[in-house]
């Protein structure tokens, strides 16, 4: 129960029209729009974050907790995450006709996109409906969707006015340098004893872009405001690795129009530095932007916990500088502030691997049905041990060992070409070299190849699917 005394010292936003846009499966919400079109013809679009720092205090057994995870962990089936249920799903969370607290930047915004002001203030709200991605698209795109009538025109208004918007400044970022690099997301739906029925692909819609660009622009703004102010903990982004991407040139420039977009894609990400936190601000490559940091998710990351404690120290004025805003990090201590920021990377990366490999785990059980079946698929990796191809359908991974894809060729490892190329009077069956001489080759697979194989073996204890080539198609 909030109180009144709480509601009083805070904007009191529970009138301006609010809802959320999440996964169908989602349980914390941690992030609500509010529209308003004002007289004048411009929009007040506030981006309204659950203040979990409000009940989750510096140095608390709790806080500590959620310090040393980091992070929460999303598997395919099942979730770990940071802070106790009680608070992520139910008195943090924004769920619809609740009031909760925030922590919320409120933007008066032209309807040509441009930011005229905004203000941070902590906000009690009440959003008027949950929606899903699937709901917002289907209004997005005039049809009906399965929530209260007396809503769904206004909804239907608000989302289109902000996808507008959201569409400008996705083309203010691109026009900017702004990496473009949507990938497909791998689901799956399990049966109930957790096992894969159905592999399906959830795609970057309007929906999930209009949310994106309105959490951009909040985390790009909160860093911005906090930037003249340290310590701050920052999002950064580095330039991808120049050896990476001269191959990367080198490869496109060689094939020309015959590479396959995802293929081009794929090497691309593979370039990219990797994004961590720091009190050093170097940027964010990626968006291209010159200052960002994560505050928009504190339910599921810990360093968007210690954003919002430096906004209540720095912007709000409400916290003495002698607090603190980690468990082991003293406000004026920087190398104690980046300490944490590396904790918290190395935590996010060990995450990620755990999603990965579940994924990996899901797909391999999968695919354990399909043993002795034909797919087309691409190669997406090429090793001096094999290839690793891609099917087209289910976009699961496996290996075709090189000591099956030839009988009579010695295959070498080209990897600045991204091949495997056979030389027949070479003894070498494994290597590595930089240049070929031009040999008499009768053989040759290189990445985004097509390919046709058959599912030899899948091993789930070991994550690890063989292919035998059926057929290859050079592109």
């Amino acid at each position: 129960m909030i109180t009144e005394q709480e509601i009083y010292r805070r904007r009191d936003m529970r009138d301006i029209f609010t809802f959320t846009i999440d996964p169908a499966d989602a349980k914390d919400f941690d992030d609500a729009i509010s529209y308003h079109r004002m007289e004048n013809g411009n929009y007040q679009i506030g981006v309204h974050i659950a203040d979990v720092t409000h009940y989750v205090l510096p140095g608390s057994e709790i806080d500590i907790a959620a310090y040393e995870k980091a992070t929460s962990t999303y598997l395919v089936d099942e979730v770990f995450p940071m802070l106790p249920e009680a608070l992520c799903n139910d008195l943090c969370s924004l769920r619809p006709n609740e009031e909760k607290l925030c922590m919320s930047i409120v933007f008066d915004i032209s309807p040509d996109a441009q930011v005229l002001k905004h203000k941070v203030s902590r906000t009690v709200i009440k959003s008027n409906c949950r929606l899903s991605y699937e709901q917002a698209d289907d209004l997005l795109n005039g049809k009906r969707a399965d929530i209260a009538s007396s809503i769904e025109e206004q909804l239907r208004e608000s989302l289109k006015e902000l996808n507008f918007l959201a569409k400008q400044f996705r083309q203010k970022r691109i026009a900017k340098g702004a990496l473009e690099l949507e990938q497909e997301e791998m689901r799956f739906r399990l049966d109930e004893n957790k096992f894969p029925v159905e592999i399906y692909f959830e795609q970057s819609t309007d929906a999930h872009q209009l949310i994106e660009e309105f959490m951009l622009l909040a985390n790009r703004t909160i860093a911005t405001l906090l930037a003249q102010y340290v310590p701050m903990v920052y999002r950064v982004h580095d330039l991808p690795n120049k050896e990476k991407m001269a191959l990367l040139k080198r490869f496109t420039k060689r094939r020309g129009d015959a590479i396959p977009a995802s293929t081009v894609k794929m090497l691309t990400m593979r370039a990219m530095a990797k994004a961590v936190y720091a009190t050093h601000n170097i940027g964010h490559y990626g968006l291209a932007f010159d200052y960002y940091t994560h505050f928009t998710s504190p339910i599921r990351r810990y360093p968007d916990m210690m954003v919002h404690r430096l906004v209540s120290i720095y912007l709000l004025g409400e916290r003495k500088a002698s607090e603190l805003i980690t468990p082991y990090a003293h406000y004026k201590d920087i190398e104690q502030v980046e300490t944490a920021c590396q904790h918290c990377t190395d935590m996010e990366v060990t995450a990620t691997t755990a999603e990965r490999d579940s994924i990996k785990y899901m797909q391999v059980l999968w695919l354990q049905s399909f043993v002795g079946q034909e797919f087309d698929g691409v190669i997406s990796s090429v090793t001096d041990f094999g290839l690793f191809v891609q099917l087209n359908d289910s976009h699961c991974e496996g290996l075709i060992p090189i000591r099956t894809l030839s009988p009579t060729e010695h295959l070498v490892f080209d990897e600045r070409n991204f091949r495997l190329i056979s030389q027949p009077n070479k003894r070498v069956r494994r290597g590595h070299f930089t240049e070929l001489p031009n040999p008499t080759k009768s053989l040759e697979f290189t990445l985004g190849d097509n390919v046709r194989v058959r599912v030899v073996k899948a091993d789930v204890n070991r994550r690890l699917v063989d292919f035998e080539l059926i057929s290859h198609e050079k592109v």
